[in-house]
């Protein structure tokens, strides 16, 4: 009887571990173990696999190519996150209440069926651009001189100029800033394209989590005397800000990873570069890749507390509901 009760009881301790055992061995194998290899490769020199310390580090720390595609991920990662999220959940509140919703939110949804690299080329077409003399490409530009203005080289330019003033010098630091208009231009018009792609993506998340809120409860609001904007911020936005908090994690999580975009756009140029197109040059052009490894791992750096911190408001907002 005693070995019988001990034999259950190891079964039952067992059975949990037989469930997850392989999927923890998938992760252990896919995920663990390439991490910890390119936490290694971060310390060697790419060519002749010495150790090397903190070197790559340093190198890309203090290269101005770093500090641009660094810059460009900030850019992206607030500009495409904060457009993209505040664009889906505006559209979830206002297609919930018109007739042919599904029509509408599938046609919002469809670019997402895109891979990057196809909307990268139906972009290329949109951006065409050629110099002055030539016949003008592209549906934006076509517009743009139908309007009486001149065409652009969008993911070009850096600056859309509005004034001709002078430009402004800090003596002895070297820093000169010349766009008196719209910066980073290039970078905005690739932006554009991956909120082109999210927007969607984000409007159907969030649509579903405006469905859940109780009818009654919105009913009752607007009883009390609240207008629709009180309801939004004070009562929709609350509800669903588990939501908000995942659907906002997935976009940065794709912005930190986007190349295909940057490299079929402009070949990677260093204007519009980010610190995935920087890593394969590094590793693939420059046979650097100690230096790529070191990218890849601030590249996880910051993904872990952008999730550590979604997790958290995941879990505050569950506790609030």
């Amino acid at each position: 009887m005693i070995l019988a009760n001990v034999y259950r009881r190891g079964l039952r301790g067992f059975l949990p571990w037989f469930y997850v055992g392989p999927a923890l061995l998938f992760l252990l194998l896919y995920l663990v173990l390439p991490t910890v290899q390119t936490v290694y490769l971060s310390f060697l020199d790419g060519r002749s696999q010495q150790f090397v310390g903190w070197d790559n580090y340093r190198v890309l720390l203090t290269n101005p190519a770093t500090g641009i595609a660094l810059r460009n991920n900030l850019l992206w990662l607030v500009g495409v996150t904060g457009v993209s999220v505040g664009l889906g959940l505006v559209l979830a509140v206002l297609l919930d209440r018109v007739r042919y919703e599904p029509i509408i939110k599938g046609l919002i949804f469809m670019p997402m069926a895109i891979s990057f690299v196809g909307a990268s080329v139906i972009w290329r077409f949109v951006y065409a651009y050629r110099p002055a003399g030539q016949e003008q490409l592209g549906l934006l530009n076509a517009i743009v001189t139908a309007l009486g203005g001149q065409p652009m080289g969008w993911t070009v330019e850096t600056c859309w100029p509005l004034a001709d003033w002078a430009p402004i010098t800090l003596p002895g630091v070297g820093w000169e800033w010349s766009c008196w208009g719209i910066p980073f231009l290039n970078t905005l018009a690739l932006m554009t394209i991956m909120i082109w792609l999210q927007t969607g993506f984000c409007m159907v998340l969030l649509s579903a989590a405006v469905k859940g809120i109780p009818a009654d409860v919105v009913d009752a609001a607007r009883v009390d005397g609240a207008t629709e904007l009180q309801i939004f911020w004070r009562m929709t936005v609350p509800l669903i800000r588990p939501t908000i908090a995942v659907v906002a994690t997935t976009v940065v999580i794709v912005v930190l990873k986007v190349f295909d975009i940057v490299w079929v756009m402009t070949g990677g140029q260093q204007e519009t570069e980010v610190l995935a197109s920087r890593m394969i040059k590094e590793m693939f052009n420059f046979r650097e890749f100690g230096r790529g490894s070191a990218i890849a791992v601030l590249l996880l750096l910051a993904v872990v507390p952008v999730m550590v911190s979604s997790m958290r408001r995941f879990r505050d907002g569950e506790d609030g509901l």
